[in-house]
């Protein structure tokens, strides 16, 4: 379990910080089980989101209710792993040269989706972003497992020959 805690936080053991920051840093970071809790609760709120989209959806409230709802879930559960390592080492690695294109295709297709439900009021749109929208947001949480997009790659192009 510490080697899991030193990894999301980014921890390095071979270097020792003896600045003058060391000991605000320390009291500005959360426990792991805060951490954990923070995780739980905002991924469930996104989880809770989306389906409330979902409801939205199926009562006939219209394409734009469940495309806000839909998008704010995976916003919010997105942001839920910034409890695990922290927001600032969270952008580094949605930004690290593995998975900088799987990341601006997911904000690409948020903002897409966003501005086909409100601003063009196209629901056939807004379903198609929303499609693409979890297809990037898959594609993108896959790369945090080691080789399962080459694995993904493999399947379908077997599955394609």
């Amino acid at each position: 379990m510490d080697k899991l805690k030193k990894v999301l936080s980014g921890e390095d053991n071979n270097s020792e910080d003896n600045s003058i920051l060391s000991p605000v840093l320390d009291a500005a970071t959360l426990s792991w089980s805060t951490r954990i809790k923070g995780f739980i609760i905002c991924f469930v709120i996104g989880i809770f989101l989306s389906l409330l989209g979902s409801i939205a959806l199926f009562l006939h409230k219209g394409m734009a209710v469940f495309a806000i709802f839909y998008t704010l879930g995976n916003i919010t559960s997105l942001a839920s792993t910034c409890f695990l390592m922290g927001p600032v080492n969270q952008m580094k690695k949605m930004f690290a040269s593995t998975r900088i294109i799987a990341t601006i295709l997911v904000l690409s297709m948020i903002v897409l989706t966003l501005f086909a439900a409100l601003y063009l009021k196209n629901a056939g749109l807004a379903l198609l972003f929303i499609i693409l929208q979890s297809v990037a947001m898959t594609w993108y949480s896959i790369s945090y497992i080691p080789y399962a997009r080459t694995a993904v790659k493999k399947t379908f192009t077997e599955c394609i020959a």
